[in-house]
């Protein structure tokens, strides 16, 4: 299936310490082996780069996960220890992460916070995608902070740049947000369109027809920025928006 721009085993080390590794993944790379399909992914590089450390005993694990068509930071710990230490940082709310999204659309809000609960989209009504999520009561308690940094307007439509700052953790927690409030990521073929967007996608793969609807291949959003407690210390590390996103933000502003 063609999906566009290939994936391919290339990230780049932001910082790293005998406990922590921090990584810039690009989109479309996967983190994870995925449905059987043999592939590049994000563990089998680090597997590679590691491989002192696996030698030794020690079993990397990935704490900050990124969607395959995310970009941004991934944190990923060396060894067990490190892992839990990292992970209940997260769990306790005390580690702050920063995502930067394109939307459509141009909000009313410089700042809102949107406290809604998420679910599996096929647990409370039909659904084409399995994965897909909703907001729903039934579903666990989600928070997500958003400011519009920036707005445009050309041929092409309307567009605005959103910090995001997920308070939780659930999955597709700020692409479901932003859906809801009615301000999908460009690229997004899930959230940003009719279901039937997606089920084309994986039975076509990337098209022309694709590209004139979604605008880029990916959704555009970025992990911006991570920061949590280590060893005493505040840590915080950020990673260079995407040139995709530069490029996209870049051609579709005025002047």
């Amino acid at each position: 299936m063609n999906e566009g721009p290939e994936a391919i085993l290339e990230f780049s080390v932001i910082d790293e310490s005998e406990d922590y590794i921090v990584i810039a993944k690009p989109a479309p790379l996967i983190v994870h082996p995925s449905n059987g399909r043999v592939e590049p992914t994000l563990l089998c590089g680090l597997e590679g780069l590691l491989a002192f450390e696996i030698a030794n005993g020690h079993k990397p694990a990935i704490i900050t996960r990124l969607d395959r068509e995310t970009s941004g930071l991934v944190l990923v710990a060396k060894h067990t220890d490190a892992a839990r230490q990292l992970a209940m940082s997260l769990q306790n709310r005390r580690a702050e992460k920063e995502y930067l999204a394109i939307v459509h659309g141009h909000p009313e809000w410089e700042e809102i916070e949107v406290d809604q609960p998420i679910i599996r989209q096929g647990l409370v009504q039909e659904s084409a995608i399995w994965l897909k999520r909703t907001v729903h009561p039934q579903g666990r308690e989600s928070f997500t902070q958003f400011r519009c940094l920036r707005r445009w307007e050309n041929a092409r439509g309307r567009f605005s740049e959103i910090s995001c700052l997920p308070l939780t953790g659930r999955t597709h927690q700020i692409r479901v947000h932003l859906a809801h409030l009615g301000y999908a990521i460009v690229g997004d073929k899930i959230y940003g369109a009719e279901e039937s967007t997606f089920l084309e996608f994986i039975e076509t793969g990337w098209t022309e027809a694709l590209r004139e609807r979604m605008m880029l291949p990916r959704q555009a959003l970025h992990a911006l920025r991570l920061s949590l407690p280590w060893q005493g210390q505040v840590r915080e590390w950020s990673c260079p928006l995407a040139r995709d996103m530069i490029e996209f933000r870049d051609d579709t502003s005025d002047g």
